[in-house]
């Protein structure tokens, strides 16, 4: 699944056309990741219950050093990267100058923004994430009631079910918010291990079109399904 937050300005072996990354906490102006998202602390935390093999945490990279290794860690192998970067490994220079500002900028515990964290129950072993922000969050029109999904795990969860998993316990707990109305999924035409999940939470596929990015722009297909 391809996620904006993992793509290396420096990659230029990527087949895709990158933008000079001139990364500010929030690129829609704003540095308070608050105002950005019109926080109200009045509103419970999103908490996403246990599913049948996993449990999931909001994750804090900038303030948790656990958080922040295991974003690093999952970025380590090159078939992990294949369809974010062309293969090419994060260093944890681009974690902490580029990631972490970003994740911080669209987290909101209230409506379930941000980078989940997946672990599994039995062992506690941390095996991936699922991301949801808004559609377009860093472009000058930002879509708060569609939601934009992303996730990566690592290889050794491959082909287990894991990924579909846990982006229906995240997804069963966004639709759940009134004013969601559209969930959005973006990938290369090539994986078709993130489109056949896409298909699973009742994605349908729109039209393959040129997606924009402070860090990068590149022909993705896009699957959506409406609430």
């Amino acid at each position: 699944m391809k996620s904006p937050d993992s793509f290396n300005p420096q990659d230029v072996s990527s087949p895709l056309e990158r933008k000079e990354a001139k990364i500010s906490p929030c690129q829609h102006g704003n540095p308070s990741a608050g105002a950005c998202f019109g926080t109200d602390n009045s509103v419970p935390e999103i908490r996403i219950p246990d599913s049948a093999r996993l449990s999931f945490e909001l994750m804090e990279p900038e303030v948790n050093p656990v958080h922040r290794q295991h974003l690093w860690e999952l970025d380590q192998d090159p078939e992990v990267m294949r369809y974010v970067t062309g293969g090419k490994i994060s260093t944890m220079e681009f974690i902490d100058t580029v990631m972490l500002p970003r994740i911080a900028c669209y987290r909101n515990p209230q409506r379930g923004w941000g980078i989940w964290q997946v672990s599994l129950t039995d062992s506690g072993e941390f095996v991936g994430w699922i991301l949801v922000r808004p559609w377009g969050f860093f472009s000058d029109a930002p879509e708060f009631h569609r939601l934009e999904l992303g996730w990566r795990f690592k290889r050794s969860c491959w082909g287990l079910g894991i990924a579909t998993e846990a982006a229906q316990a995240v997804v069963a707990e966004l639709i759940k918010q009134p004013d969601v109305t559209e969930l959005c999924a973006i990938a290369e035409e090539e994986n078709l291990a993130s489109t056949r999940i896409m298909t699973k939470l009742g994605m349908v596929f729109v039209r393959k079109d040129l997606v924009t990015d402070p860090l990068f722009e590149a022909e993705l297909v896009i699957y959506a399904r409406e609430l």
